[in-house]
């Protein structure tokens, strides 16, 4: 009982075989207590006929004919006046005794069954008055073997216990094919399933239709493929961050030994310290980064929203950074309306334009010009940064938000950077729920445009 098909049939086996005894019961006792009302009803009719005739001619002759007609049928009938005496009969009265005493003066012009349990009495029986004059001159009754009732009865158990047998045996036929085609998929699922546990996510699910069958297989396909693109990008992920790590590390390492196993001069010495320094930065970065998104992959990050004036805050954005941008011999220009607002978290919304500016700085050269503009729409506002700069070239666009991607494939370190920081960037804008598109063009810049429901 442990595979689900067998579970299944025998579920539906048991319910429809149920509902099947049921509705042949109900049919069977149905169809016989018709039946028998049929055979008491043509009783008091035929009783009811002679009636009919003795009302007319109440004397011997006709009695005596009456009772003749119904020695050779398989009905009887007993004939007895107002008083209850036996004028005569089709067979021996003796064995109609019993029914003959149950009369009484109170029967109603149209008859009334004396004995109708056809189970547990050997005779069904009915009783017709005869009147003349207005007065009641004798009684009829007609009795009818209730073998004849049982022989029916046992043609019809047998009717029905054939149908029984040819509906259970279609029940367990069609429950058979029909459990295997539910239980099919189902197992399918299971194996896929179970593939997917151990690692091995390259399943593959048939197409079904629109049912919750179909749309579970579509959920586990979906599942399998985002598990397999996670253990791609994992892999990638670790390839990066381990080549991230061991860049910085084999620097520091190597300028260490250098400096202190070299009698170097000075201003030498001084060189190696700056880029040891500068490695050891680039490495903290690159651990911050890494911690912030481990923060936001486990929901950890805290989005705290509060309004925001746009203008008052860009304002102080453009203070931190104008002697970055001069010193680099660039240009920042922050064009915002005045009373703008938008609901986001302050810190994470600097860290979020920061990253887009510090971005504009590495990719320009000098002259270049980076501008915040702020454009307040219907439902919300949108915040475009644009550059001057080198551009991205259109196979790069829909990938710069991955993780450790750069535009650069030969990864030089000449302009920094650890690749993680538009991927940051993106994880921030979807907490705040945001958008954010790019746009860009080699030679001539690229445009973030960030927009917050107003």
């Amino acid at each position: 009982m442990n595979k689900l098909s067998i579970k299944i049939g025998t579920l539906f086996f048991l319910i429809i075989f149920s509902l099947e005894t049921f509705m042949f019961f109900f049919l069977h006792s149905a169809m016989v207590d018709s039946r028998v009302e049929e055979e008491l009803s043509a009783l008091q009719a035929r009783g009811n006929s002679h009636r009919a005739i003795l009302e007319k001619h109440f004397d011997a002759n006709t009695i005596a004919h009456i009772t003749l007609m119904e020695s050779e049928a398989n009905t009887d009938v007993v004939i007895t006046n107002r008083n209850g005496k036996v004028l005569d009969s089709s067979d021996k009265v003796d064995q109609f005794y019993k029914y003959l005493k149950m009369t009484n003066s109170k029967i109603p012009r149209e008859g009334k069954i004396v004995e109708g349990n056809w189970r547990e009495e050997p005779i069904i029986a009915t009783v017709s008055p005869v009147e003349q004059n207005g007065e009641v001159a004798g009684y009829i009754y007609m009795f009818q073997d209730t073998q004849s009732v049982h022989a029916l009865i046992d043609r019809l158990n047998e009717h029905f216990l054939l149908a029984g047998l040819i509906s259970v045996s279609l029940t367990v036929i069609i429950i058979f094919f029909l459990s295997k085609a539910l239980t099919k998929p189902l197992i399918k699922m299971k194996d896929a399933t179970s593939q997917i546990s151990k690692g091995n996510f390259d399943v593959t699910l048939a197409k079904r239709g629109n049912d919750e069958l179909g749309e579970l297989a579509k959920s586990i396909q979906l599942l399998a493929n985002d598990l397999n693109y996670l253990k791609k990008e994992r892999n990638e992920f670790l390839s990066s961050i381990s080549h991230e790590l061991r860049t910085p590390l084999t620097y520091i390492k190597g300028y260490t030994d250098i400096v202190l196993k070299r009698n170097l001069p000075i201003n030498e010495q001084q060189k190696y310290l700056n880029i040891i320094l500068e490695e050891t930065n680039r490495l903290s970065d690159l651990i911050k980064d890494l911690f912030d998104l481990a923060k936001i992959d486990k929901n950890t990050f805290i989005i705290e929203k509060e309004q925001i004036d746009l203008n008052e805050f860009l304002l102080t954005i453009e203070r931190k950074l104008s002697p970055a941008f001069l010193e680099n011999k660039m240009r920042l220009e922050i064009i915002c309306p005045s009373n703008v607002f938008i609901k986001a978290d302050p810190s994470r919304l600097e860290q979020i334009i920061l990253n887009l500016l510090d971005n504009s700085m590495k990719y320009s050269s000098k002259g270049g010009v980076t501008a915040i503009s702020v454009t307040k729409l219907k439902q919300s506002v949108q915040i475009t940064i644009k550059d001057t700069g080198k551009g991205i070239p259109e196979d790069d666009i829909p990938f710069i938000f991955n993780r450790f991607y750069r535009v650069d494939k030969s990864r030089t370190r000449s302009l920094g950077g650890t690749g993680l920081g538009l991927a940051i960037v993106k994880e921030l804008v979807d907490k705040h729920e945001a958008e954010i598109t790019v746009k860009s063009e080699l030679g001539k810049g690229t445009e973030f445009s960030l927009i917050f429901k107003g």
